[in-house]
């Protein structure tokens, strides 16, 4: 892309402020999928609650590490468009620790994640790190969210994955207003003078050490589940279809796009993708306005 072209995307993008849209699901009501509520599949059910019980301690972190740099804003677009970010990132750790709390129920270990010891180690090792590293790991941890988002949003495979209506609304919802902010982040980072070199090795680490973070705690997950220690044989199908599947195959090539110099998440046009989902979710008619608080 030319750099005149960057920069209509990116003044494109922050012409759109996030909208906070407070929000609120009815978690079980209406019937229950059961306790694997992803397409009665354990490794996929399992892997979902995974992420959603990580969800409410990091999006405290992203917002942490933004909130580092707000006395050094000048910029009144990029001031609303983080204060857009920050609401909605409060909303998705909201509505998160609601269904977390009904996962835990079901018998999902994922309580740890939002245990107060922790919180407490994650902010010393956030101080350690230094807020610009910090800053960039947000910036990092955002491209892999919107990467997610844009394939739950414009694959038709995933959408037709058999699961909890409401599990699938918070998730849809979730993405698309990542997608809205997926940009914010990394405007901070560069507005406040963060080192391209260091965005690029925080990005290059995260990618190092995303895989055996996942498998690993996904490991630990289903070992504490009796009936996944019963059937070894379903659960190795099961995480080959996962990891073969429309939500992560070929994940890696659109990840590493970070890495470019010069890369602007806005180089990934979802502008279209947006308003389709805008407008599902939350025009006139949406599957989600009754839901709005």
């Amino acid at each position: 892309m030319t750099q005149s072209g960057a920069a209509t995307v990116t003044n494109r993008a922050a012409a759109r402020y996030p909208k906070t849209r407070r929000i609120r699901f009815r978690f079980g009501e209406g019937g229950t999928a059961g306790k694997y509520f992803v397409d009665d599949d354990i490794v996929f059910s399992h892997f979902v609650a995974g992420l959603s019980g990580g969800f409410p301690p990091g999006e405290e972190s992203f917002i942490r590490s933004v909130r580092r740099f707000a006395d050094r804003l000048t910029d009144p677009v990029l001031k609303k468009r983080v204060a857009g970010f920050i609401g909605q990132e409060s909303m998705h750790g909201q509505e998160h620790r609601r269904l977390n709390d009904k996962l835990v129920d079901l018998g999902y270990p994922i309580r740890w994640w939002d245990s107060a010891t922790l919180l407490e180690r994650q902010m010393r090792i956030e101080q350690r790190l230094g807020a610009y590293v910090h800053l960039a790991m947000t910036a990092a941890a955002e491209h892999y969210t919107a990467v997610l988002a844009e394939r739950v949003l414009s694959s038709d495979e995933v959408q037709a994955i058999p699961g909890e209506a409401e599990v699938w609304n918070l998730l849809n919802w979730h993405a698309l207003e990542e997608l809205e902010h997926k940009s914010v982040a990394f405007d901070v980072y560069r507005a406040v003078g963060g080192p391209e070199s260091t965005r690029i090795a925080v990005m290059a680490a995260m990618v190092t050490l995303a895989l055996p973070m996942v498998l690993t705690s996904l490991g630990v997950s289903l070992s504490r589940d009796p009936i996944a220690r019963r059937q070894p044989l379903r659960l190795a199908r099961e995480a080959f279809s996962l990891f073969r599947g429309p939500l992560l195959r070929g994940l890696l090539p659109e990840l590493v796009q970070y890495l470019r110099p010069g890369f602007h998440p806005d180089d990934i046009d979802t502008g279209a993708l947006l308003q389709r989902w805008q407008q599902e979710l939350f025009g006139a008619d949406g599957a989600l306005v009754d839901h709005l608080k």
